[in-house]
């Protein structure tokens, strides 16, 4: 594993999540302040990633949490036939790397370069068990996942793979809004491949819902890691949800 490390001391790790007991209208924040930051730095090194090299592999001893910096990151299990289940897709403030019984849960691989802070897990440890405000802020980041964990089982309960691209589109778009992130376009840094894993698809069905989206004048896209959604009324009943829509386009500029 290619990893090239340098101390660092700011700003630090960054955290983005909501509240789950504020107000946030669909966004999201920076829960970790300039002082927590610089307190965890001062236990983090910084080590990249290439394209498609895995981080770390389901079973090994977990030591490291990992928060990212730059860069896309998916989360995966093998199945015993060697095909990937993708349980999640990571992007920049978001932590990875928990484990169970000290050992890592899922798999890891950078979808594209990553730059990511890497925290020993002891002691990431030894800091929270002394220091409550940090540790909340951790817990808030936790819940955060813990719902886009569930959207992720709701998107597999679907039937309809037309609904499930869209419904899959509509995350990515929602996740864009809520980091204030602009929404004029939708972007998919991951392959059609890891698409099919993550909704519990053949990449042919997921090739055909694109291509379908497409010829319907639904979404236009740029390129394969850009599209832009052309007829919005169309697309939400497709996705069965207009709530995570409207929040994407009041980002919209």
């Amino acid at each position: 594993m290619a990893r090239a490390k340098t101390s660092i001391h700011t700003p630090g790790p960054a955290i983005r999540g909501g509240d789950p007991w504020a107000a946030s209208a669909g966004k999201i924040r920076q829960l970790l302040s300039e002082e927590e930051r610089a307190r965890l730095a001062v236990l983090a090194s910084i080590v990249r990633f290439k394209k498609g090299e895995e981080i770390y592999r389901e079973g090994q001893r977990a030591d490291a949490v990992f928060n990212i910096i730059t860069g896309v990151v998916k989360a995966y299990k093998k199945a015993r036939d060697g095909s990937e289940h993708v349980t999640a897709f990571l992007f920049p403030d978001d932590l990875f790397g928990l484990s169970e019984e000290g050992r890592y849960l899922n798999s890891t691989k950078a979808i594209t370069s990553v730059t990511a802070y890497r925290l020993p897990v002891s002691a990431l440890r030894s800091r929270l068990l002394r220091d409550a405000g940090l540790e909340f802020n951790v817990i808030c980041k936790l819940i955060h996942e813990l719902r886009e964990t569930q959207r992720h089982a709701f998107i597999l309960a679907r039937r309809q793979a037309l609904s499930k691209v869209a419904m899959f589109l509509q995350m990515l778009e929602h996740l864009q809004a809520a980091r204030n992130e602009r929404t004029t376009e939708i972007y998919l840094p991951m392959k059609r491949s890891d698409i099919a894993e993550y909704l519990g698809m053949s990449l042919e069905a997921v090739s055909r819902a694109f291509r379908n989206l497409t010829t319907r004048g639904i979404i236009k896209s740029r390129d394969r890691q850009h599209l832009k959604i052309m007829d919005r009324s169309t697309f939400d009943k497709i996705a069965g949800d207009t709530n995570i829509s409207s929040a994407a386009r009041s980002t919209k500029q």
